[in-house]
């Protein structure tokens, strides 16, 4: 589990593509890293495979180059990272399972007074499950949803803090990132969903 704060921004360094997936070896500022740890890098939660001063590598399977953008990764890319939650850690952000739930793009950035207000076109199950003033994660960055719009569209005000210490400055119109909807919109639509279907299956058949 991670709280969407990001701890640095790291750098890709090699891409390595293979029959089984594909590996990236990242430049970050992390001491004691464990093989076997866990990493969200751009909010992906992937399994530290290899290390060296100053730079951990990471294997993507197939099922997750499906689902993000790191196939198209390149040298030279800057990118979120965050290591994982330990017990006892504040909860500074909100709770992020580092599971990609699709991928939004940026419709508009626009300046409002001393934030720079993002707005998106998301995915129908993405937008479902997220309220105004709730929680959504954008490459890995926990935000506060400002407006949930028709046609699957939302908005998240960037601080000054946010764009200095993430990649999430470099944001552009077109520019596409990974969204992880709120854990407990999606818990609770799971709930709803199942009640109906429940409550369907009791009704007497004439």
């Amino acid at each position: 589990m991670f709280t969407g704060l990001v701890a640095a921004v790291g750098e890709v360094r090699r891409v390595y593509r293979g029959r089984d997936g594909l590996t990236l070896s990242l430049q970050a500022p992390f001491r004691g890293l464990a093989l076997g740890e866990s990493m969200a890098v751009d909010g992906a939660c992937l399994t530290v495979t290899s290390r060296a001063r100053g730079v951990f590598g990471v294997h993507v399977v197939d099922t997750t180059l499906d689902r993000t953008l790191f196939r198209g990764y390149r040298a030279g890319q800057l990118v979120n990272l965050e290591r994982a939650l330990k017990a006892g850690d504040r909860l500074g952000g909100h709770m992020v399972m580092g599971h990609v739930d699709g991928i939004g793009v940026v419709r508009s950035a626009t300046h409002r007074l001393d934030a720079r207000v993002v707005e998106l076109d998301v995915p129908a199950a993405v937008a479902q499950v997220t309220v105004p003033l709730g929680s959504v994660t954008l490459n890995g960055v926990s935000l506060t949803v400002l407006e949930v719009g028709p046609r699957s569209r939302l908005s998240v005000s960037l601080i000054p803090f946010t764009l200095q210490h993430t990649t999430l400055d470099r944001l552009v119109v077109g520019a596409e990132v990974h969204l992880e909807a709120d854990l407990i919109g999606k818990y609770l639509q799971r709930f709803v969903q199942a009640g109906t279907r429940l409550r369907r299956a009791r009704r007497p058949r004439s």
